[in-house]
């Protein structure tokens, strides 16, 4: 078999598919990369086992139809290296010879029929998504899983998709990040629509292979699994069991207080806040009064710190403490000349901070006792 194309467009897919590699693995033939040639032109597969990815690579020569392994860090190191556009991959029975330029490497080679398989995207029934959002979604609700949590639904997100709507929520029982973005059924929809809890790993993996263009994905959702196709790539993940703690119950139904925040000068000032915290004291007071909010820190064996914001807010004085990273964490994945609402209830009971554009946080304030 043989095989010719441009190493800009190979480099990038065998980087895509190179994601799903683990680095560490008991079984060495996941340490490959599959190439498969066939009538729809050439792939590339990656799989941990758990997740996978396919990727086509774009204008391409061949002369035959094949399957062969290519070891992931090697082949990677020569693409990289490489100065020729044109390469050019040889495999035969016990080798695989890579061609460019005035450069040859030979591989050894290893059965890909020991290679597991790895599913391609079939389904008839499946949700449209906007790519742009599902990736702002992602981004803004991995962060607040928690992977190391017993109740192993946390180590997830879960996708509440519906044939109007799609809902992403994650939480780690300190902190919820729930964000809805429009969604079509494909087919027929689920009665009632369908809820799988995606493992972060998979989120992350799916987020990175989806690409800058503006266009639609396809998202099918099996027993197992879900496969998502983003043009010519493919991604498949397993599906975290478990039940996922009913979302709508975590966020506060009123507020007594609502203040209107410039992102960027907010995002700052809780940056400031945090410098002067440790493990021990965490905590940063939230004071705001009289058109400001004030930020203030104290840690022992550190110092203090205090950071004052012009705000558009002259209610009573209302002091509520939080842990800054959860409170950055929310900030950073928003456009900074955008304005943030926070409404608060009490000092005791959780807040919410509301983007413009259908993104809530529901945070818990912590005890100074």
């Amino acid at each position: 078999m043989q095989l010719t194309c441009q190493r800009g467009p190979l480099t990038a897919a065998f980087q895509m598919v190179g994601a799903a590699v683990p680095s560490r693995t008991t079984k060495d033939i996941l340490k490959n990369v599959k190439l498969e040639v066939g009538p729809q032109g050439a792939i590339l597969v990656g799989t941990d086992s758990e997740c996978s990815l396919r990727c086509q690579i774009p204008d391409i020569e061949t002369t035959a139809r094949g399957v062969a392994l290519l070891p992931t860090a090697r082949v990677m190191q020569i693409l990289r290296e490489l100065s020729d556009e044109i390469v050019k991959i040889d495999v035969t029975a016990d080798a695989i010879w890579i061609r460019s330029g005035f450069s040859e490497f030979r591989l050894s080679a290893e059965d890909p029929a020991d290679y597991p398989p790895v599913a391609d995207f079939q389904d008839e029934d499946y949700f449209i998504l906007p790519k742009n959002e599902f990736r702002q979604a992602i981004r803004r609700t991995i962060f607040a899983t928690d992977p190391e949590s017993t109740r192993y639904a946390l180590g997830g997100v879960l996708i509440e998709l519906t044939p109007e709507r799609a809902t992403l929520a994650a939480t780690d029982s300190r902190r919820l990040a729930v964000m809805h973005i429009p969604a079509k059924a494909h087919g027929t929809a689920p009665a009632g629509g369908t809820q799988p809890i995606i493992p972060s790993k998979g989120m992350q993996l799916i987020e990175k292979s989806l690409g800058d263009s503006d266009e639609e994905i396809h998202l099918a959702v099996h027993a197992n699994d879900v496969v998502v196709r983003s043009g010519t790539t493919v991604i498949s993940t397993q599906l975290v069991q478990g039940r996922f703690p009913d979302y709508r119950k975590v966020i506060p139904s009123s507020h007594q207080t609502a203040i209107d925040l410039p992102v960027g000068p907010f995002y700052s000032a809780v940056r400031q806040a945090q410098i002067v915290t440790n493990e021990e004291s965490r905590g940063v007071d939230f004071t705001f009064a009289d058109g400001t909010l004030r930020l203030s820190s104290q840690a022992t064996d550190i110092g203090q710190s205090k950071i004052e914001l012009p705000i558009s807010y002259d209610g009573p004085e209302l002091k509520i403490t939080f842990d800054p990273r959860y409170v950055a964490d929310f900030l950073r994945v928003l456009d900074a000349a955008g304005q943030a609402q926070f409404r608060i209830i009490d000092q005791d009971s959780a807040a919410v901070l509301v983007s413009e554009d259908r993104y809530t946080y529901v945070i818990m304030p912590l005890s100074r006792d």
